[in-house]
């Protein structure tokens, strides 16, 4: 973990911020149609104030650490105990609470670690009340870049639209990185499939298990989502307007997309696993073939030399002249031939 926090701005760029352990981040973003306010907060108690009418209201907190500050903000918003405390167990799956006055949206986004070649997940938490979003993150860094400048742009969508709609952007920001997660997958699969064909080994066979894992964790984390956003679309909570339940349908087909995309990856990357096994005994079998060949070459010499190796006093070849260099001929001949053989039978 570095040492420096940074701070989300305008852009959806960081600003570096000291003591990342000790201190949580808390940024809003305030708009409507005409103005657009955004800052990073210092005094939690400055959270309630944005409870107002005629404006939206973003908050995002970045990391955990910070509990004490993290229960006074569900204070300030009459969140349920039980909701702040899920929003602690980083360890849950996807899920959806409707509450009177707000919703409760757990899910996960991925990431993809180029320098580490491996998926990374975190759990986001979003709080959906009328007229304010808040979302909570283990770490800095997310995928809520783009949804920043249509914010900033007056023409935007989202500035007409209430919390339900910036809802809507945020959790498809989510579900589009999902795909780019998978491209980067795809490229090693790739990667992969070339090196199975060149030289299999041990290292490509730990890759093709560490992807398998992958594979599995990203289709638990992402499966129970098909089962939130499809409440969603069907919601009938006062936070959701009617005209935004189509956007998360929407969500909801992407979703299926991304599983059916996953499960079909998930079958590759077994397929691969059966291709290394089946390489490797063909390189196992090659070389027993090999080995078969040379011990059938030498098998009429030894049996040559067996006989002579005897210790019988009369012998007629022993006091032969010729006999030496007969034998060693016949053998060279024998060997020959069985090579010739073994090149017209395609062994060799």
């Amino acid at each position: 973990m570095p040492k420096n926090n940074k701070k989300a701005g305008k852009n959806g760029n960081n600003v570096s911020v000291e003591n990342e352990m000790d201190k949580t981040i808390i940024s809003f973003i305030d708009y409507n149609d005409k103005k657009l306010e955004e800052k990073v907060i210092d005094n939690i108690g400055d959270c309630s104030k944005f409870k107002r009418k005629g404006t939206v209201s973003w908050i995002n907190i970045n990391g955990l650490e910070n509990r004490k500050e993290i229960e006074k903000i569900g204070k300030n918003f009459n969140i349920h105990d039980l909701v702040i405390e899920d929003v602690f167990d980083t360890s849950q799956r996807p899920k959806l609470d409707e509450f009177d006055s707000y919703i409760f949206i757990l899910f996960k986004m991925l990431t993809y670690n180029n320098k580490k070649k491996k998926i990374e997940i975190e759990q986001v938490s979003m709080i959906v009340g009328e007229g304010y979003i808040i979302t909570f993150q283990e770490r800095k860094g997310d995928v809520f870049g783009d949804v920043r400048k249509h914010l900033e742009n007056e023409k935007s969508k989202i500035r007409t639209q209430g919390a339900d709609y910036l809802a809507y952007t945020l959790i498809d920001a989510v579900v589009n990185h999902y795909f780019i997660v998978l491209e980067n997958v795809g490229e090693e699969i790739d990667k992969i499939e070339d090196r199975l064909i060149l030289n299999p080994n041990s290292r490509i066979l730990k890759t093709i298990h560490k992807l398998k894992k992958e594979m599995i964790l990203v289709l638990k984390s992402v499966w129970p989502l098909r089962e939130v956003i499809g409440n969603l679309r069907i919601s009938s909570s006062p936070c959701i307007n009617k005209n935004t339940l189509i956007y998360y349908r929407d969500i909801y087909e992407h979703v299926l997309q991304f599983i059916d995309a996953v499960e079909i990856y998930r079958d590759m990357i077994s397929g691969q696993l059966d291709i290394y096994l089946s390489s490797v005994n063909n390189r196992m079998n090659d070389i027993m073939k090999f080995l078969t060949i040379i011990a059938t070459i030498f098998i009429p010499p030894t049996f040559i030399a067996g006989i002579y190796g005897m210790n019988f006093r009369y012998m007629p070849e022993y006091h032969w002249r010729f006999g030496y260099p007969l034998v060693l001929g016949v053998m060279a001949l024998i060997a020959v031939v069985m090579l010739i053989y073994f090149k017209k039978k395609k062994w060799l």
